[in-house]
């Protein structure tokens, strides 16, 4: 994927996590179960756009909605490239990591998953061993070798109305599996799809649009 993002890049937790789209007609489930610390497993019935094979940590997930981070899409972005352009200095054996496409929602703005280790400014917990932050000190320590070792930095990130999520896993748009950190931090990007799809036993490429939900 092409990069699009601002030369004023901003890492900032936004107050107010916009859904994609909203949809006033979904009804909001009587008892939510929350899928914070899933993947979810785009099936073929989201056959064009953005979320085509995608596969979404999700980090929210309750009675205001959702909010998750691609984590199998790349851009046309390195690591190195995003710190020069936010004038933080880099190690000479910085890793010089792809940039992943978070999401379309609010693409110039940066946040970081990573192994919770650490205090930083712009910090949630997600579960009890994964964070989300979006401050500057996060990638001013990962530029000096300082921060976590597990990482991931994305731009952008994807986000559902109340009830939207639900809405869309009853249509048969997603499946859902409980998130492990080989497949979020240590495998390659193209791989997470597939491995994801083997927690569930499939083969996500011999799936039809009509398949079920886990």
């Amino acid at each position: 994927m092409q990069a699009n993002y601002s030369m004023l890049f901003r890492l900032m937790l936004p107050k107010d996590l916009q859904p994609e789209r909203a949809d006033p007609t979904v009804d909001r489930p009587a008892a939510l179960m929350t899928l914070r610390g899933h993947f979810l497993i785009a099936t073929p019935a989201i056959h064009r756009g953005f979320f085509n094979r995608s596969l979404t940590y999700l980090c929210r997930h309750d009675e205001r909605g959702a909010m998750g981070i691609v984590v199998n899409q790349r851009l046309d972005l390195t690591f190195i490239e995003m710190l020069q352009h936010l004038t933080i200095p880099a190690a000479p054996k910085t890793p010089n990591h792809r940039i992943l496409a978070g999401g379309p929602i609010r693409s110039d703005h940066g946040f970081v998953l990573h192994g919770a280790a650490g205090e930083w400014q712009g910090s949630r917990a997600v579960c009890h061993d994964i964070s989300l932050t979006t401050s500057r000190d996060m990638l001013c320590a990962l530029a000096m070798g300082e921060g976590p070792q597990e990482f991931l930095v994305a731009l952008g990130y994807a986000g559902w109305a109340p009830g939207q999520l639900e809405a869309e896993i009853a249509d048969n748009s997603w499946l859902t599996v409980e998130a492990d950190r080989r497949t979020l931090f240590h495998l390659d990007t193209s791989k997470k799809l597939a491995a994801a799809g083997h927690k569930l036993g499939i083969d996500i490429d011999l799936l039809t649009a009509s398949a079920g939900h886990a």
